[in-house]
């Protein structure tokens, strides 16, 4: 399998209220990107945030004696901490400048993802609320403009449990399955696949990350093409919930 990783440049500065699935839409024709049948476009979580207005300004915030007790534990601003408890389920692990938590989606990491990174000063970013219908929202637009079949990945950055730095990561999906189970398949000596599962959103995200950057890159969508499974983890109906690992089979908590 070849696989080719297109960054989308041109994609303005997003604002509340923007159609991700026009903007890609009308990226891609600029650019003379025609989209095609399994295509799968990610598109970074913190751009569909800022579309749907999930931004927080930390002066509107009055943080708890909870929020100012983490705060002092991990150098962090109280403001932003009071904000991590709100949209986090549950306070995990806190430690110098770290705080995992388990978010309201059932996503497990740092500082329940909530960002600083690429909004304006003063703001802060949750992840967004509900980033399967975001990925299905998009993926309905496209197909309905194009009559292409495609899949939508909402991606976000997170670290990795005893593996030092971060990662591209599934969020949200539409249009496909996010697990590949291989189990039953031979190995290379024709022994049966018994426990294999492979996390290919997650796959797709991170190969797309590399594209995306994390700074002042201003790539916030990357279009996969060549990805030769599409087809058969094709669905309408996928999203991303099968990636999160029930709490009952976390042997760490």
């Amino acid at each position: 399998m070849e696989i080719k990783l297109i960054g989308l440049s041109g994609i303005p500065l997003i604002k509340e209220g923007d159609n991700l699935g026009e903007i890609i839409l009308s990226t891609s024709e600029d650019h003379n990107t025609v989209l095609e049948d399994g295509d799968v476009i990610v598109v970074a979580e913190t751009a569909v945030a800022k579309s749907e207005g999930e931004t927080i300004p930390l002066n509107s915030i009055y943080p708890s004696p909870k929020a100012i007790k983490i705060a002092q534990e991990t150098g962090k601003d109280p403001k932003l901490v009071e904000v991590i408890i709100r949209e986090s389920e549950e306070i995990i692990k806190v430690g110098p400048d770290f705080i995992i938590s388990q978010t309201k989606h059932g996503f497990v990491c740092a500082n329940a993802g909530i960002d600083e990174s690429n909004v304006e000063m003063g703001l802060a970013k949750p992840i967004p609320s509900d980033p399967d219908s975001s990925a299905r929202e998009i993926r309905v637009k496209i197909e309905s403009s194009t009559g292409k079949k495609v899949a939508i990945i909402i991606s976000d950055t997170q670290g990795r449990a005893f593996r030092e730095g971060a990662i591209g990561v599934a969020i949200g999906i539409s249009g496909m399955d996010p697990l590949w189970d291989r189990r039953g398949e031979k190995d290379l000596y024709g022994r049966e696949l018994q426990t294999t599962s492979i996390a290919v959103a997650d796959e797709l995200a991170s190969a797309a990350s590399i594209v995306m950057g994390q700074a002042e890159e201003g790539m916030p969508v990357v279009i996969i093409r060549g990805v030769d499974y599409f087809e058969q983890l094709r669905s309408e109906f996928a999203n991303g919930k099968s990636l999160i690992r029930p709490k009952k089979y976390d042997v760490f908590r």
